[in-house]
């Protein structure tokens, strides 16, 4: 019998997001807990959420009584404790492409444009709106063109980052192409990224876990 997965997330995370894909890709059922990043200066930062998070990030995601941090960790941890279906290819090169795809969006894009780089921007150096979302669009674009260069052409290319089964590099591109789109790339200037990103919301594991679908999305106003 599966131990209770319960994951501490936000609606719009795109970390968080990375993980609700793969979790709905293993068919896992979980439990959402809602942690408001903006709230009363963000329920992140709450010592009851610092003992589940030290560094103060979603998502978390408690196994039985086992606190996972970091999302391309849990989605690995998620990949060797339930297989099937895998989120990793079958041979060592296949595998480190993927890790590498995955990698360029969590290591390399996301960290330049998260919550708290903007809000460091905003509170401590007092940077005007416009130009911390032209630091957001240069930084996404800057990685989606190294990301499309990845893609377009690659022989392991499919229907998804990898074949025709989606992978940890899909987990980690969906959302990072949500954000995109939020501040305002035209991510159809990346073909590949584009068509990648059709064939995944194509999905009922993708669909059910972007952010307008989560419990605590605020309501349209």
């Amino acid at each position: 019998m599966t131990e209770q997965l319960r994951l501490y997330t936000y609606w719009r995370s795109s970390a968080a997001y990375r993980v609700r894909i793969g979790l709905n890709l293993k068919d896992l059922r979980y439990e959402t807990v809602p942690v408001h990043l903006l709230r009363d200066g963000g329920e992140q930062h709450t010592p009851h959420f610092r003992d589940a998070s030290p560094q103060g990030l979603v998502p978390v995601l408690k196994h039985g009584n086992r606190m996972l941090r970091q999302s391309v960790a849990i989605l690995e941890y998620l990949d060797e404790t339930w297989p099937a279906p895998p989120l990793l290819p079958a041979t060592s090169r296949d595998r480190q492409r993927v890790r590498a795809i995955a990698q360029a969006v969590a290591c390399d894009v996301h960290p330049l444009n998260n919550l708290r780089v903007m809000r460091y921007f905003e509170h401590t150096w007092h940077v005007p709106q416009p130009e911390r979302d032209e630091w957001v669009r240069h930084w996404i674009v800057d990685g989606f063109r190294a990301i499309e260069s990845m893609l377009n052409d690659h022989p392991s290319t499919g229907r998804y980052c990898d074949g025709d089964t989606p992978t940890i590099a899909d987990c980690c591109l969906i959302p990072q192409v949500y954000n995109a789109r939020r501040f305002g790339v035209a991510v159809e200037g990346f073909p590949t990224i584009a068509r990648i990103e059709q064939a995944c919301l194509a999905l009922p594991a993708f669909d059910n876990a972007r952010p307008e679908r989560q419990p605590d999305c605020p309501a349209p106003q």
